[in-house]
């Protein structure tokens, strides 16, 4: 990490997926996890003696351990509110995973405290830090590609996998495949286009699964800078996996797969940039390189990877993606974040 300090870190949350962080902060060095909180007992004790930490079955108790500086919380998408508040005003750093949470008010209330509480803030938007997509972000970045011109963005998975729960089919929890699911190829095309939406055109429904939440989803985008996009959002009952981002650029194309890597398309030929291919488990990669930067913006005091205005912009257009499924017609979106 390069100091000494030796960062305490807090899972709020140590569920399937706060699992997979356990094992993304067990392969640093400055980081040790010294806490987990989980309301099932026997789960989180089973959790605890494999990646070590104190359980806490109240996570109150867990932000009052004076040994975590840093909280990851993972619950279900409606208990980020609580959590994401209480772990601020008690102090700490804290990594929230995505999305922020699943309506405008409790966005807007966790963007106020991350401002009154002086801490580091990072929402857990892993695509930007997926290797394949670190290095499509840096040839943007480099001009060598032109401007982005329109970008298709795909997530199509299997719905129904081993740890979806109740909360995930029910909208009002914060559920469903567009919260879930296709937030992320909103996410990653926003990023990668470098630019606010001004306005979206939706349509969502319900096609695969009985639940009271969308499986499918497709969206439209249009960006500050001229840019456009679509966005598919699947969650399939049968199928086969689909997680791509196409960008048609003034001087070229880019696709970029999360195991495939990046293809540069010019001159009549495809070509695959060899260092965008993962060498071992991309997600797993992608989740290190996400906590090495992380902790990297606490000791320098240098922006969050992924801060609170970006990820509320993200929501923004989310919820008028929503809307505009439901009143059938394209909706504007004041943007507060700017790159």
């Amino acid at each position: 990490m390069g100091s000494n300090t030796m960062w305490g870190i807090g899972i709020i949350g140590a569920g399937s997926y706060g699992e997979q962080h356990a094992q993304a902060l067990a392969s640093l060095t400055g980081v040790r996890l010294v806490a987990a909180s989980r309301t099932n007992a026997p789960a989180l004790h089973a959790f605890t003696q494999t990646y070590g930490g104190t359980p806490y079955t109240d996570y109150h108790d867990l932000l009052r351990d004076e040994s975590v500086q840093v909280v990851m919380i993972a619950t279900p998408h409606h208990l980020h509110i609580e959590a994401a508040l209480a772990a601020l005003h008690a102090g700490k750093n804290v990594l929230l995973e995505k999305p922020l949470a699943p309506n405008r008010q409790e966005c807007d209330q966790i963007v106020q405290a991350v401002r009154e509480a002086g801490v580091k803030f990072m929402v857990g938007h892993v695509n930007h830090f997926v290797p394949a997509y670190q290095v499509a972000k840096q040839i943007i970045e480099s001009g060598e590609m032109g401007e982005v011109v329109y970008g298709l963005a795909t997530m199509q998975k299997y719905w129904m996998e081993s740890n979806r729960r109740d909360w995930h089919l029910n909208r009002e929890t914060g559920g469903g495949v567009w919260l879930t699911v296709g937030i992320h190829p909103l996410d990653r095309l926003t990023w990668l286009v470098d630019s606010p939406v001004t306005t979206v055109s939706a349509q969502f429904s319900t096609r695969f699964h009985p639940q009271q939440a969308d499986d499918a989803g497709m969206v439209f985008l249009r960006y500050a800078n001229g840019a456009a996009g679509t966005i598919v959002s699947t969650g399939y009952h049968t199928g086969a996996p689909k997680h791509l981002t196409e960008l048609t650029c003034t001087r070229g194309m880019l696709n970029v797969d999360y195991t495939g890597g990046v293809t540069m398309g010019r001159e009549e030929h495809w070509q695959t940039i060899p260092e965008s291919l993962p060498t071992g488990d991309w997600m797993h990669a992608a989740l290190v390189e996400e906590w090495r930067q992380f902790i990297q913006s606490i000791e320098q005091d240098t922006p969050s990877p992924v801060p609170a205005d970006f990820a509320a912009h993200i929501m923004d257009v989310a919820f008028a993606a929503e809307q505009s499924s439901q009143e059938q017609h394209e909706i504007a979106i004041h943007a507060t974040w700017s790159p």
